[in-house]
């Protein structure tokens, strides 16, 4: 097939820069709005902090100037014909500075105010402390940091022993035996928290039982110990009558042992993760209070500092009317502040855009759901899609997922995340159509009130929800079930 060249025509859609950065910021939790403003800053010179107050000043300057800049104007359009602009357009304050970011009833902190920290260690740290107190010799401390090392958050070590081997012959020029190696590793299985450095979930509860029956031996740790260690298969499907057969146990014993095993922690590493993730707190990004029947929204400000343009840029323009040579460095010049003041009016708009979507968008969210905002009743939450917000809002549902993307709303009843009040569609028998969250809180209620000794199978909680008026099917049940971390009737069975 021959090239050849041709003239098309063709028409294509695309975003703007500005619209760009409005669809990136409204993605942006509040959490991280002033990290996100920060940059910004430190990119355009030409955007800077300033307070409401001192805007109000800087317009009545503005007023007080002499009439020059229609002239300067005149004489910047001369000097790029193909660009012009107006003057007046980049000082002009009553585009900028019309809403306020910072909240007048936050109080602000103190500027010499301490700000306090909290202590906390990894679990690689106090496995490291702890190996101090081994006085190995220098060859197997430094196998024992590449064990370390190697062990996950959980507090598993999921590394093979020739794995580690090869680590530190290929990394640390160390030679070392398989059976160096082991020895240093069962020295750190009796570190704390117990059950760490263990390959597995079985090796992990069995080093946590030894050190049990160590400490104080009962027939319910000495029998635990024979189910972890020899019937371990059989207690994951949970098929406790050929445990008790094989053990030669009667039940009371075999509960006993059962309830030692469950006081057991199958991811030791995770206290210590816990501690430190317990420290990541939710910011709200709406405020939803319900004041004698009227639910009053706020959007959480107080991470965003208020934005103008900066007086030194405004100043730089100044001086260039001031100036008798006009040259084509100045051009240039002038060029480049017009380019930052243009760039940080655009930010200050999508910021104020922003603030606008979010109100929007949530007070249709709260409109929609208003029952749930008054009693705060999960299974008051009405089928509500993407679609429903973006035909009350008139906007794009793409902006709807963006807005409801990494949000928080705090309630009297709790904070939730924007997307928890976004469900499918059920009917009923009347023809009703209830939330899906509804249908899963009724399902997760029945699943709490069954007999543990004989759970309830997929097919009876179908039947029990038919029987309540809502048309589900087996495989919908499943799917409700596993999406609220709910296993299977076998694994929910108990002694």
């Amino acid at each position: 097939m021959a090239l050849s060249q041709g003239l098309y025509q063709k028409l294509q859609q695309k975003l703007s820069p500005q619209q760009i950065q409005l669809m990136k910021l409204l993605q942006v939790p509040t959490s991280l709005l002033e990290e996100r403003i920060k940059e910004e800053i430190e990119e355009n010179p030409a955007l800077d902090l300033g307070s409401e107050e001192s805007e109000i000043q800087e317009k009545e300057e503005i007023e007080d100037l002499p009439e020059a800049e229609e002239s300067l104007a005149d004489e910047v359009a001369e000097l790029d014909s193909d660009d012009q602009y107006e003057y007046d357009s980049y000082l002009d304050e009553d585009e900028v500075g019309e809403y306020k970011l910072r909240d007048d009833h936050v109080p602000e902190l103190p500027v010499n105010a301490p700000i306090l920290h909290s202590v906390s260690s990894t679990l690689h740290e106090s496995l490291t402390e702890q190996l101090a107190l081994l006085n190995l010799e220098p060859l197997l401390y430094k196998v024992a940091e590449q064990i370390i090392g190697s062990i996950d958050d959980d507090g598993y070590l999921r590394r093979d022993t020739n794995s580690i081997v090869d680590d530190l012959a290929f990394k640390q020029n160390i030679i070392v035996e398989n059976k160096a190696v082991e020895e240093v590793i069962r020295q750190i299985q009796h570190f704390e928290p117990f059950g760490v450095a263990a390959r597995d979930v079985q090796e992990c509860l069995l080093i946590q039982l030894r050190r049990k029956v160590l400490d104080h031996s009962s027939p319910a740790l000495k029998s635990a110990l024979r189910i972890i260690d020899f019937h371990f298969d059989e207690f994951t499907k949970r098929h406790f009558d050929k445990i008790a057969k094989s053990l030669d146990i009667d039940e009371a014993t075999l509960k006993s042992a059962m309830q030692e095993i469950r006081r057991l922690n199958p991811k030791p590493g995770g206290q210590l993760s816990s501690l430190n993730k317990a420290e990541q707190y939710v910011v709200p990004d709406f405020f939803v209070f319900n004041n004698a029947g009227d639910l009053e929204l706020t959007l959480n400000q107080k991470n965003a500092p208020d934005l103008k343009i900066s007086s030194e840029y405004k100043e730089m323009l100044r001086d260039y009317e001031k100036g008798s040579k006009k040259d084509k460095r100045q051009k240039e010049a002038v060029l480049f502040i017009k380019q930052k003041i243009d760039s940080a009016k655009w930010f200050i708009d999508a910021i104020k855009q922003r603030h606008e979507t979010l109100i929007h968008t949530m007070q249709a969210i709260i409109q929609h759901q208003r029952n749930f905002f008054l009693t705060g009743d999960e299974t008051s939450l009405r089928p509500m899609i993407l679609k429903d917000i973006a035909e009350k809002t008139s906007l794009d549902i793409s902006t709807i997922s963006r807005v409801a993307n990494s949000k928080f709303v705090q309630t009297e009843f709790g904070t939730f995340r924007l997307k928890y009040f976004f469900s499918e569609a059920l009917s009923t028998d009347t023809g009703e159509e209830v939330s899906t969250r509804e249908v899963k809180t009724i399902l997760h209620e029945l699943i709490l009130a069954e007999n543990k000794r004989n759970p309830l199978s997929d097919d009876i909680l179908t039947e029990m929800l038919q029987g309540k008026g809502y048309n589900i099917a087996r495989r919908t049940v499943a799917k409700y079930r596993e999406q609220l971390n709910v296993p299977v009737a076998r694994l929910r069975k108990e002694l």
